[in-house]
């Protein structure tokens, strides 16, 4: 019997093993998986480009309509199909929350700035991290609304969120360096999203005032120099908001409702729906008789040079 002790075949291996360093494993590792970033890290891998994405999502249709077409279970591809669409809506929904909470983060970062390295630097991965988040929701909007398309060509119906707006928004330039920039930026696009192309033209009025005459024939007037206007007006429950918003109904103009956020303001919520107003910048503000706080939105108009014109209860 022969006592000699052979060397295993990978006990070179293992020693080499051991004598590599904890880096050279790591980078190894990195090699044979791929660099996954972590969650709140910026991640450096492209989108998906459109054309694929289209390609892509046309053939999940196809293969799903192939599938239940002429079946026992073909009733139920229509209710497949929504669900579908709504997959991509929600996770677009959820981005936009995480974007959202992204925004406190920097503003909590601009406010805590004090000159250090640490504090420079978090807030420049917070800048990157929301350019991330913007181009993710863009990117899941824009199959939202490839998929909305593709469900309407294969039942013949609109696709509808169950609840909340469908929007899509404009991308952010990915060069913006500055947090400031990024965040009104950010606030200008989901403003902006919302609102009908033409001239905005805004409308104020108390609940007192009722003068339903004056109020059609001083849009329709409006509206014959401005055949494309939109109307900005602050939802009021009665009085001369409630007969511009009737008036837009009936002659088919598109209408954006500012509605002042209570929970959010409390009594301050009617002037900063003023501000927020003002910020999409409309042509001219029509001012019927009001409270203070109509007058409120006239001076700050005054002060950012738009027009205002004045409607009394003898005329403008």
């Amino acid at each position: 019997m022969n006592d000699e002790i052979t060397s295993l075949p990978f006990e070179s291996d293992l020693s080499d093993h051991d004598a590599r360093s904890s880096s050279s494993h790591l980078l190894d590792e990195l090699a044979l998986h791929g660099y996954r970033p972590f969650e709140d890290d910026p991640d450096p891998r492209p989108l998906p480009s459109s054309d694929a994405a289209a390609l892509a999502l046309e053939s999940v249709v196809e293969t799903l309509s192939g599938l239940l077409s002429d079946t026992r279970l073909e009733a139920d591809l229509p209710d497949l199909l929504w669900s579908i669409v709504n997959l991509f809506h929600r996770k677009a929904d959820r981005i936009g929350r995480d974007l959202d909470d992204n925004e406190v983060a920097q503003r909590r970062t601009q406010a805590e700035q004090d000159g250090s390295e640490i504090r420079s630097v978090e807030l420049e991965r917070l800048i990157a991290q929301g350019l991330t988040l913007v181009e993710r929701r863009n990117a899941f909007e824009f199959f939202r609304d490839q998929l909305s398309e593709l469900y309407s060509t294969e039942t013949g119906s609109s696709w509808r969120p169950r609840s909340g707006s469908m929007v899509n928004h404009r991308a952010l330039t990915s060069a913006m360096i500055d947090s400031r920039d990024f965040l009104n930026a950010k606030k200008l696009a989901d403003t902006q999203v919302l609102l009908p192309a033409g001239s905005r033209i805004a409308f104020a009025g108390g609940p007192d005032c009722n003068d339903h005459t004056r109020i059609w024939a001083t849009l329709d007037k409006v509206r014959a120099k401005h055949p494309d206007m939109v109307l900005l007006h602050g939802a009021g429950p009665k009085g001369a908001e409630r007969i511009a918003a009737c008036w837009a109904d009936n002659r088919k103009v598109a209408q954006v409702a500012f509605k002042p956020d209570w929970t959010r303001h409390k009594n301050a919520a009617p002037f900063k729906r003023n501000d927020v107003m003002l910020e999409t910048l409309p042509i001219g503000i029509i001012v019927f008789p009001g409270s203070g706080i109509v007058e409120n939105l006239a001076d700050k108009a005054r002060k950012m040079g738009i027009p205002v014109w004045r409607f009394g209860k003898e005329g403008a």
